[in-house]
């Protein structure tokens, strides 16, 4: 194997000194500029998270439960959980600010080789995979509301694709406007939601909806925790616009605390109404919670409301996920010659116009494979969710390595009660690593062979630099 080292800068050399990697003549003129508010930041990690999946998993928390009460722990939990990761993504957007988020932390701590498997994957599996997943659903929705075909769900997904994609490139000031109307429209939504099963629910509807038989008997607090922490997934996102807030560091850190706070908050209201109109036996039974809520509680009205509702959550995440998805892209091409198409920033639209386009390409191609299998959303999950946590886990042991490797370096915030809450983070990273591998099937197995493929492309990237320098 060659050595890669030779070809390409260590981990010290990362993008914040990337004009060693890269000759002068090739390197990109334009920098990301502080260009986002408080409220920007925070509308993008509400954004991704709160998305379509309070919509799905909330019956499948509560067939995993013995009671009401404990139903709600378990989100109080995974709000806690979620809280923690933030802490420790905190101190590491807060330390070393970057566009490419997760990737730069890995390169500080790992070196280059790991960070581009990570960037790799990021581009062929986590978020390719996450905004084909989000464009699923919302084509799923729109076709029982309009159908145009035997194919409305993937024509449906693949024009979203195609428009948020054309909504970031056009520049991040559209793209951010953009994720503000759409989550005022999400929020104003679940308050029609709320609204409905507080005011309007009659005493006697307050009861199982659903004759279908609760499952085997049996009760898992672990799995209920693994529905919970997977809907709560996606703060971590706020890594990729860490160096393009206009309030600094220690801005980051308050965005994320607040923006968990949010969403916990959220979480628990939507789920005591859950609680309120259906009963935990009702909401176990039920295949589609918020679908049972809006008919109990407006008629047959509701299931057109909660559709379009869906719909809103799922393109505020899939906007959200879309903008913050091209920035490791960008890295990549700004620390490897061999992929500088993607390292070139448009300062005039202040986003990587390049890496958005390369994403809503694999981005289709993902949506494409509906084509194939009837099963889109579900195979989705199972292709990104392993590497997902596997990556997350390797970035909660950055932490540790970082502190290790640069003592002297400020952090304008630090993981409090270090080490505790880090291990806690890194512990339930491992644990839903493992989960994901164990309930998931082919989907996991493929996104696990492309990851492969990476390490392919990595070992060739050498050569192919060799022969381009031969060639110039």
């Amino acid at each position: 194997m060659p050595n890669l080292n030779e070809e390409f800068p260590t981990a010290d050399t990362t993008l914040a000194t990337t004009e060693t990697a890269v000759p002068a003549e090739e390197k990109p003129k334009a920098e990301p500029r502080p260009a986002l508010s408080m409220f920007d930041a925070i509308a993008v990690i509400v954004g991704i998270v709160v998305g379509a999946g309070i919509f799905r998993t909330p019956s499948l928390v509560a067939a995993n439960v013995e009671s009401g009460t404990m139903f709600l722990t378990t989100w109080v939990l995974g709000g806690l959980v979620s809280l923690i990761g933030a802490l420790c993504y905190a101190e590491l957007t807060t330390t070393f600010p970057h566009p490419g988020g997760d990737y730069h932390f890995l390169t500080r701590a790992f070196g280059k080789r790991l960070a581009f498997l990570f960037a790799w994957a990021r581009m062929s599996v986590i978020q390719t995979g996450s905004i084909a997943l989000l464009s699923f659903i919302i084509g799923d929705y729109m076709a029982q509301l309009y159908s145009i075909g035997e194919f409305s769900s993937v024509l449906y997904a693949a024009l979203v694709v195609v428009i948020l994609t054309t909504i970031n490139i056009i520049g991040v000031s559209f793209g951010t406007g953009v994720q503000r109307f759409l989550i005022i429209l999400e929020v104003l939504g679940i308050l029609i939601v709320l609204g409905a099963a507080f005011l309007f629910t009659p005493n006697e509807t307050a009861t199982v909806t659903s004759t279908a038989a609760t499952g085997n008997g049996t009760t898992s607090m672990g799995l209920a925790m693994v529905f919970v922490l997977l809907t709560f997934g996606g703060w971590n996102e706020a890594a990729y616009i860490s160096a393009e807030l206009k309030s600094g560091r220690r801005g980051m850190a308050t965005a994320l605390i607040a923006s968990i706070a949010v969403i916990t908050l959220i979480y628990l209201l939507i789920n005591l109404a859950y609680l309120h109109v259906l009963g935990l036996e009702g909401m176990a039974s039920s295949d589609a919670i918020a679908a049972d809520l809006a008919q109990v509680t407006i008629g047959e009205a509701g299931m057109v409301l909660i559709g379009i509702i869906v719909v809103l959550a799922a393109l505020t995440s899939a906007n959200a996920t879309i903008l913050t998805g091209a920035r490791t892209n960008y890295a990549l091409g700004r620390d490897f010659p061999v992929f500088s198409y993607l390292g070139q920033w448009n300062t005039k639209a202040s986003s990587p116009v390049n890496a958005y386009v390369v994403q809503g390409i694999v981005s289709l191609a993902l949506v494409g494979l509906a084509l194939f299998t009837r099963s889109g959303f579900e195979t989705m999950v199972e292709y990104t969710a392993p590497v997902f946590w596997f990556f997350l886990l390797l970035v909660g042991i950055a932490l540790f390595v970082l502190r290790r490797k640069e003592p002297g370096r400020p952090r304008p915030f630090k993981v409090p009660l270090y080490p505790v809450l880090p291990l806690i983070f890194c512990f339930t990273s491992a644990y839903l690593f493992y989960s994901s591998l164990m309930y998931t099937g082919l989907g996991a197995l493929v996104g696990i062979g492309v990851l492969v493929v990476g390490v392919l492309v990595l070992l060739a990237i050498p050569r192919i630099q060799k022969h381009k320098n031969e060639a110039a």
